[in-house]
């Protein structure tokens, strides 16, 4: 796994050993920044960070800060790890919790995010469960875009969210990405 584009292009995304995780593909990483360029100067939320493949991406495409949200202490400890060797420490925070106190305490500080990213674990209803974690609290820019990431057996539809619409899908194989913005921004991403 490497970082695909920006300063940091070709560098590797080192994990720890024994590590079970679904990085995003570097197809649908492409793909996703392609849609959501430019990043530069753009805040990003990676939660779920994993490997922190996607915060990375967005960090050496030039974003202002990424804040990385991930519970497994020895990914934690690699994020921080590829911060440092890739020199984008002083534009980024990892924090180790769950997804949904990570959110609660990003609400508590008072961050808003230009991006907030989301890859919950595939077919485990993780989707619902953040959607409404994501609705519960302001955590967007007036202009800001949620995009999460998931399987196409997992449907957005219905899902019930006061604060966030759908504006577009984007299916890659197994994989969809979901864009959704605030209700009252009516535009499409």
């Amino acid at each position: 796994m490497k970082i695909i584009g920006g300063d940091a292009r070709g560098r590797p995304i080192r994990l720890p050993g024994k590590c079970r995780i679904r990085p995003t593909a570097d197809r649908v990483k492409k793909s996703l920044f392609d849609i959501l360029h430019p990043v530069t100067e753009k805040s990003f939320l990676d939660l779920f960070a994993g490997s922190g493949n996607v915060g990375l991406e967005a960090l050496s495409r030039g974003a202002r800060f990424s804040i990385f949200v991930e519970k497994d202490l020895h990914l934690v400890k690699a994020i921080g790890v590829c911060l440092s060797q890739l020199g984008f420490s002083e534009r980024a925070e990892v924090i180790a919790l769950d997804a949904r106190r990570g959110l609660e305490y990003l609400v508590q500080r008072g961050i808003l995010f230009d991006i907030i990213f989301a890859d919950p674990p595939y077919d485990q209803d993780s989707v619902r469960q953040t959607l409404q974690w994501l609705g519960k609290g302001n955590l967007l820019t007036e202009n800001g875009i949620v995009v999460i990431q998931h399987s196409v057996r997992e449907k957005l539809e219905g899902s019930r969210v006061q604060r966030l619409v759908i504006a577009d899908h984007r299916r890659y194989g197994d994989t969809m990405l979901s864009f959704l913005h605030k209700k009252d921004q009516g535009k499409a991403s």
